[in-house]
């Protein structure tokens, strides 16, 4: 028969107790070390358990944790433990069996009952330590999100960012301490927000409204969207080369020579799981873009100065390489060696030399070797002509 469980993570609401289960009651009167954060303990009874403040930084506390194994233990969280709550990290720090959660109400829950908004149709979000730009894809007229903020400073500046973005006129609920007898629900908007008494706990349920620009769900963004010194791979190249990497959920990708970070940017956007890596020589661009990745959601971009393939050393395997710079015979056969069977892998050539490098590998490997040759109608004296921008070689292999 197996042993119960040491650990038992408790979801606690703002009305502390009076709200548990009687599960959650039996687990408190029975423990003996109750550990959690200050506001948490505070809202408890008397309990013959030794209490122990959890520490900040939040990491400070799981060897605290680990140390108590063997002994019969509860831990305090706000709701729902695993809904941007402590329970994901606790429970990856210690073994299946060891502990088991009996979560309460999220502040998410708790929000949408409020404002009878379907929470399956809702963005939820929490930006206690995230930036506001997690946001930036989401903002589109008509969208609801409920996002949980550290403290009303974070309030504030939401209100401000939005009204930066043109999004002034969203709709604003102030939601602080839900579920507890200091509950305080306040509706604003970005751009009149005047409270300066919010108190923490606070999440803000936010309807998008405004001008501001949305930003596309298909790949092929307007090449403004990026901040860049013109090394850009252009919008319609862009949108067939993240076409011909095929993200999928879950899937790293290595953008060698990364330029604006556009590519790595766009294929983040794809899914919350992805991953990217992109390796970048200049260290201008480099910075130029974390800036892109910071201000369109996609901070979570791992960006690496160097020159591949000696950049490459140690990086977690990709499931996809884009070459958009620095294409060589060194390069691919680095590459051929490096990467596991079954990596994709696209690279694009502008110059001669280049097209010679990439036609050499697809008559030895195989793949797709595709000429992509683009024009605008421009100006031509009191009428229009075409002009042709320099033709893409890209060729696309699965190794």
């Amino acid at each position: 028969m197996a042993e119960a469980p040491w650990l038992t993570i408790v979801g606690l609401g703002e009305d502390g107790p009076d709200g548990l289960s009687p599960a959650s009651r039996a687990a408190l009167e029975t423990a003996e070390i109750v550990m959690g954060p200050p506001r948490h303990l505070a809202l408890l009874p008397d309990l013959s358990a030794e209490r122990l403040e959890w520490p900040v930084p939040f990491a400070d506390g799981l060897p605290i944790l680990v140390g108590l194994r063997g002994r019969r233990v509860a831990v305090l969280a706000s709701g729902d433990p695993f809904w941007f709550g402590a329970g994901g990290v606790i429970a990856r720090n210690l073994s299946p069996g060891e502990w088991r959660a009996l979560p309460g109400p999220s502040t998410f829950s708790l929000a949408a009952a409020h404002l009878g908004w379907p929470l399956e149709r809702t963005i939820c979000l929490g930006l206690h330590a995230a930036p506001l730009t997690r946001l930036r894809p989401h903002l589109a007229p008509g969208v609801r999100a409920l996002v949980l903020l550290r403290d009303g400073a974070a309030v504030a500046a939401l209100a401000d960012w939005l009204t930066e973005k043109g999004f002034g006129d969203s709709a604003l609920w102030v939601m602080e301490a839900l579920g507890g007898p200091r509950q305080r629900v306040r509706q604003t908007n970005a751009t009149t927000l005047g409270f300066d008494d919010i108190a923490h706990p606070v999440c803000v349920a936010l309807e998008v409204a405004g001008n501001g620009d949305t930003l596309p769900t298909c790949n092929g963004w307007p090449d403004e969207t990026f901040e860049h010194d013109g090394q850009i791979t252009k919008r319609p190249v862009r949108a067939l080369t993240l076409s011909t990497l095929a993200p999928k959920p879950g899937e790293h990708l290595w953008d060698i020579g990364g330029g604006s970070g556009s590519i790595s940017i766009e294929w983040l956007a794809c899914h919350p799981s992805m991953q990217a890596t992109t390796i970048e020589a200049d260290p201008a661009r480099a910075e130029r873009m974390r800036r892109n990745a910071d201000a369109l959601g996609a901070d979570r971009l791992h960006v690496v100065e160097g020159r591949a393939p000696a950049a490459l050393e140690g990086l977690s395997a990709p499931q996809a390489v884009f070459i958009g710079g620095g294409l060589s015979e060194a390069l691919l056969a680095d590459l051929w060696v490096r990467l596991s069977p079954g990596t994709r892998i696209v690279a694009n050539a502008v110059t001669l030399e280049s097209e010679t490098v990439l036609a050499r590998w697809h008559a030895a490997q195989g793949g797709d070797l595709l000429r992509i040759e683009l024009a605008h109608a421009q100006p031509l004296g009191t009428k229009r002509g075409w002009r042709a921008f320099y033709p893409v070689v890209q060729w696309s292999v699965t190794r």
